[in-house]
């Protein structure tokens, strides 16, 4: 069985892990803070704080940021659960809006959600594609859209507008306008799940770029006793001579991420362009030079004039599917030994989501893009004869189904 996206663990992975283990550092320390130097290094931000995972990252900066009850949060329909689950948390509610035939959000569909009550846009990365954020970034500045702005807390004053709370959790290293992504937002926050191009088993991580007058090494330091319940000093601190004591100053999280996971993320980011990337995109390419002879396959956008992906998820759509035809031929598709995936379930056709109102119909595109999406196996271990596999299965799967 060709699997559908399994992390790449070999003797480099195992040797830092062991080594980690060895050093007796196990929580948040030495590794923790090599990896957040050397991604924010990688990103080209000031700061980056890691932590262990992308929902509890995200969902600490709507709270950091003062979402509340009453507030609202504009994020895309087509996304996973968590980009609007992490609202919820906060008692805030979602705005879900339609997205372009290249998954990502629909601009001109936030501008008309925006209200008094916005408090974040939430605009996702989906399959490692960059949203446009220039144009986001522009719209929040628009004196027009900065009227509406009602600020209810001090750091809302401070910003003076909506924050754009960017959810990159599958484009890490992906380009926009010829730079990585994370400084294009005022966060961007990526996982290292283990599914993920670069991974840490669990895991996440802040790229912190925020306007003046904040100061971004001292909103790291906030952010980092935040994500530590709101410990002045984390365990590293702690353990220097005659530094045992200290404060909690506020309620905070504990989401910090540990030297163990840190150690693999090291050994993933050195050899993240070079290796990771490099064979992702050739997977990518013959993909794209097998199915874009088929007159029956939408291939995905995956690089244009402004973006390039991360290349994480190949979303490939059948012309003319509905559901029960997509679904048969993922059926298919599984039977010739092939794991394949959707991306995603529109958040209005989830229980969680349909009973609180949303109605898929009020977002046709996503509709439309949900219904005949299949995400191809892309994983760095993939030999050239399983690429071939899962091309003549899918192939061979939808001749059987029309």
């Amino acid at each position: 069985m060709i699997p559908f996206s399994p992390p790449r663990i070999d003797d480099d992975i195992i040797n830092e892990v062991v080594a980690a283990l060895k050093s007796g550092w196990i929580t948040t320390g030495p590794r923790t803070k090599q990896f957040e130097k050397e991604v924010a290094e990688y990103c080209g931000v000031e700061k980056f704080l890691a932590v262990n995972s992308w929902t509890a990252g995200a969902e600490m900066l709507l709270h950091w940021f003062g979402v509340q009850e009453g507030d609202e949060v504009i994020v895309p329909a087509y996304t996973y659960c968590a980009s609007a689950n992490i609202v919820v948390h906060c008692g805030a509610k979602p705005v879900m809006v339609d997205v372009n035939d290249d998954f990502t959000i629909n601009i001109e569909s936030v501008r008309k959600a925006i209200t008094s009550k916005t408090k974040v846009i939430l605009p996702v990365d989906v399959g490692g594609l960059p949203v446009n954020y220039d144009a986001l970034m522009q719209m929040v500045q628009d004196p027009e859209i900065q009227k509406l702005f009602n600020a209810r807390t001090a750091r809302q004053e401070k910003l003076n507008r909506i924050m754009v709370l960017n959810d990159a959790a599958h484009s890490f290293g992906a380009l926009y306008k010829g730079k990585r992504i994370g400084t294009s937002c005022d966060f961007t926050v990526f996982s290292f799940h283990a599914v993920k191009n670069l991974t840490t088993a669990e895991g996440g991580g802040i790229c912190i770029n925020m306007p003046k007058p904040f100061d971004n090494e001292e909103l790291y330091k906030e952010l980092n006793i935040y994500s530590l319940h709101g410990q002045s000093k984390d365990a590293l601190a702690k353990m220097q001579k005659g530094a045992w004591e200290y404060d909690v100053i506020d309620a905070g999280y504990k989401c910090n991420m540990t030297d163990i996971l840190a150690s693999i993320g090291l050994i993933e980011l050195r050899r993240y362009d070079a290796q990771t990337l490099k064979r992702r995109k050739e997977i990518f390419e013959a993909y794209q030079n097998a199915f874009s002879k088929m007159d029956w396959a939408i291939t995905p956008i995956y690089k244009d004039t402004d973006r390039e992906s991360s290349y994480h998820l190949y979303l490939l759509r059948i012309k003319g599917f509905n559901v029960s035809k997509r679904n048969d031929m993922i059926q298919r598709i599984f039977d010739k030994d092939v794991s394949v995936n959707v991306h995603y379930k529109p958040l209005p056709l989830l229980t969680a989501y349909s009973s609180r109102g949303y109605d898929m119909s009020d977002y046709p595109n996503a509709q439309a893009l949900w219904e005949n999406e299949i995400s191809l196996p892309v994983f760095y271990d993939m030999s050239d004869a399983q690429l071939q596999e899962v091309i003549d299965a899918v192939i061979k799967s939808y001749e059987e189904t029309i």
